[in-house]
């Protein structure tokens, strides 16, 4: 990945349906200047509609990572399409969406992969800001870790630990990049357990929720008729979110990142230790 700042070549829309309200979204993703960042556009709202990527903007990341402005404009569950402008090196974009989510697609971040090969890739002279971790960086909370370790490139080791009787113990390890992404990460889904369903949806949650763009896990097995599209797609899907969640900072990040039990709100503590200890330097 070169560490040139980067925006698309041309404009492309996409449309689908919200994973939480349930609603059809139109996005369309336009070409940004160099060092205008990622700003998300609702063109739903009149004014005071723009929303930075940025930390201090993130808000309630329990069941994703959401964004919202001094005003109270937001948009949820942004972390798969971030996942895909980070392998791309995307710094510069403008995202107008019609609505205060992301569509979520076939619940992985392939949909955006697709996207951003048919905009294309425009590449600025300015350098992209890059976050190299020089010393071990942690936090934990109680069975929840993140590390991060000097490492010459970016890689992720991720393992997931549930207590069910179907879905226990998965561990992967990737070298993040663009290949490896879109061949071994960016099609694995979002999931949750069966039992989980009612809540959810008495909560006015994942009302946009199907098989078509989630997995539903049973006590022996999962809900879908085509299965998994990996044997360990679920840990994959945990790789996907921490790539996406990270990109938070809008910088490459050069580290060995190791994560257990994870999950969005420990990752945001984990871009702001790195946003502090590193203090957004650039190499």
């Amino acid at each position: 990945m070169g560490n040139k700042r980067k925006t698309i070549m041309k404009e492309v829309k996409y449309e689908g349906i919200g994973l939480h309200k349930g609603q059809n979204i139109k996005l369309r993703l336009l070409p940004a200047e160099s060092k205008s960042g990622i700003i998300f556009r609702r063109v739903d709202v009149e004014k005071d509609n723009e929303i930075e990527l940025k930390l201090e903007n993130v808000f309630n990341p329990t069941r994703g990572t959401n964004i919202i402005n001094k005003k109270g404009v937001a948009v949820y569950t942004i972390e798969h399409f971030l996942s895909a402008l980070y392998v791309y090196g995307i710094t510069d974009i403008f995202v107008e969406i019609d609505g205060n989510e992301m569509p979520i697609g076939d619940g992985s971040a392939f949909p955006f992969i697709e996207l951003v090969d048919i905009a294309g890739i425009k590449e600025y002279n300015e350098d992209a800001e890059v976050i190299e971790i020089l010393e071990p960086v942690y936090i934990a909370e109680e069975d929840k870790y993140i590390v991060g370790l000097p490492h010459g490139d970016y890689k992720i080791t991720y393992a997931v630990n549930y207590n069910h009787s179907y879905l226990k113990s998965q561990l992967v390890e990737f070298e993040i990049n663009k290949e490896t992404f879109k061949n071994d990460i960016a099609r694995a889904r979002t999931f949750g357990f069966d039992y989980e369903l009612e809540y959810l949806k008495s909560n006015n949650l994942a009302l946009g929720g199907t098989l078509e763009n989630a997995i539903v896990v049973t006590n022996d097995g999962v809900l879908n008729p085509e299965g998994l599209r990996f044997e360990d797609e679920f840990v994959r899907h945990k790789v996907l979110d921490l790539v996406g969640d990270l990109k938070i900072l809008n910088k490459t990040i050069k580290g060995h990142i190791i994560a257990i039990k994870a999950g969005h709100a420990l990752d945001m503590k984990f871009a702001k230790k790195l946003s502090n200890i590193i203090g957004g330097d650039t190499k």
